[in-house]
């Protein structure tokens, strides 16, 4: 009984010393209001912000699509505006090949999560090397490429893109008209001045190979140019194999620097060595050149975020000194990049049966769309629709660039619920047999109705 009385005594003593302390902050609260109501009210409420002049931007040209297709209730609605494969059942796929690869990866019980690198996973690294300039590559033998892993495609072409605004001496680059939305925004940020050569030509929806010569033939010596390696985004045109050794001709004769952007190998045509054929035309000359490369569409890996620049020198020597300078831009950018999705990828690179699996996936992949061109191109002829839609079966790839002019796409967009870029690009890897009906429904619809 005394102990229980003990303890009752200690608890009134706390509570009464707690009570004691909050009439002293009380009376300092009640004090201090004024002052401290001074010191906020420049903070108070969303009008006073010292953000308050910032504007809201618009939505990405291209990631806007999604925001708006997700909005819409519609049963119907249909997304082909960003570029991620779907299924024939619209669903997103995660290769059967990454599957084995990630549960290799699980079940090894030795790996660790420390950092990489500054230049990444030097296996990683070595095979994406191999994997697109080949492995007979003279340029490889001779240890005059330079591969560092970076995020994605977007990365690459930024750290690239620095790494030559420090480097080099012409920052001029020019980049086809048209081109992905982001490849000016990177290559500005990063510190060139971005000018444009003909690419497109809407008259027949081809290559413009006269312009394009013209253009390139009137750049500046050493200008760096810009070039879709396959499956060109938005378009879906890519120069033949004769039009691009007369490019690589006019670029070397000038002292035109190349930048391959490849995100496409092996998802154009369903060969990684047919798709790797005007990089290699370039690299076997033994002159210079950048490349930028992504996993994101060949593997399936869109938010793993993988890729590599890989720079061909005509040295080994200049290669060590430029990798050094390389670890100087990617080091205060994002220090090291991620381990994960380039060890999936260099899983599947060094095994055989995994490699293997992967090539008949990928040409899966690009034997649906392709399939998915002529489809489309079947159901406009059916509907009688206007025009000669014969673009899009010969062009090749993700997209295809329709010829639709915008006030097309909204109508498309409010009628059928349709959503795609403004300027007609659709990807072909978000249609189905049981949506290309729909499709070709709107197209026509468009056409006629809408000039």
């Amino acid at each position: 009984m005394e102990h229980e009385l003990g303890v009752s005594d200690a608890a009134n003593r706390r509570l009464s010393t707690l009570a004691r302390h909050l009439e002293v902050k009380t009376i300092e609260s009640s004090e201090n209001a004024g002052l401290y109501a001074s010191m906020t009210s420049g903070f108070d409420g969303n009008s006073n912000s010292v953000f308050s002049h910032v504007v809201k931007a618009p939505e990405d040209p291209i990631l806007g699509v999604t925001v708006a297709y997700n909005k819409d209730p519609s049963p119907v609605k249909l997304n082909l505006g960003v570029g991620a494969y779907r299924t024939e059942e619209g669903k997103p796929l995660v290769l059967n090949v990454v599957r084995r690869a990630e549960q290799q990866l699980i079940n090894d019980r030795s790996r660790v999560k420390e950092y990489l690198p500054i230049t990444g996973l030097a296996e990683f690294n070595k095979l994406s090397a191999k994997l697109m300039f080949g492995e007979d590559s003279p340029a490889l033998r001779e240890n005059r490429v330079t591969t560092v892993q970076c995020l994605s495609g977007t990365g690459s072409l930024r750290v690239g893109g620095e790494f030559l605004a420090k480097h080099y001496h012409e920052r001029t680059i020019y980049i086809p008209q048209p081109t992905w939305g982001n490849h000016p925004k990177i290559f500005t940020l990063a510190g060139l001045s971005v000018k444009t050569y003909r690419y497109y030509d809407p008259a027949t929806r081809g290559l413009h190979f006269h312009g394009l010569l013209e253009d390139l033939g009137s750049a500046p010596s050493g200008a760096i140019v810009l070039l879709h390696a396959c499956a060109h985004n938005p378009t879906g045109v890519d120069p033949t194999i004769q039009q691009w050794e007369k490019i690589r001709q006019l670029m070397r004769s000038k002292g035109l620097l190349p930048f391959f952007d490849s995100a496409y190998q092996g998802f154009a045509s369903g060969s990684l060595d047919t798709d790797a054929k005007p990089v290699r035309m370039f690299v076997a000359d033994g002159g210079e050149c950048l490349l930028a490369q992504s996993y994101a569409k060949n593997m399936g890996l869109y938010g793993e975020r993988v890729g590599a620049l890989s720079i061909v020198c005509k040295t080994a020597d200049v290669a060590s000194k430029v990798e050094s300078q390389l670890k100087l831009v990617i080091r205060p950018m994002f220090s090291n990049p991620p381990i994960h999705g380039a060890s999936i990828v260099a899983t599947i690179l060094r095994d055989r049966n995994l490699f293997g699996e992967w090539t008949v996936e990928l040409k899966a992949m690009a034997d649906r769309i392709i399939s998915m061109r002529q489809k489309l191109f079947d159901a406009l002829r059916t509907r009688g629709t206007p025009g000669d839609w014969s673009h899009i079966i010969k062009q090749i790839g993700m997209f295809t660039f329709t010829g639709l002019n915008e006030e097309q796409v909204t109508f498309m967009t409010k009628e059928y619920h349709i959503y795609m870029t403004s300027d007609g690009r659709i990807s072909m890897a978000g249609l189905s047999s049981k949506t290309i009906p729909h499709l070709a429904d709107a197209m026509h619809a468009a056409v006629t109705r809408v000039s």
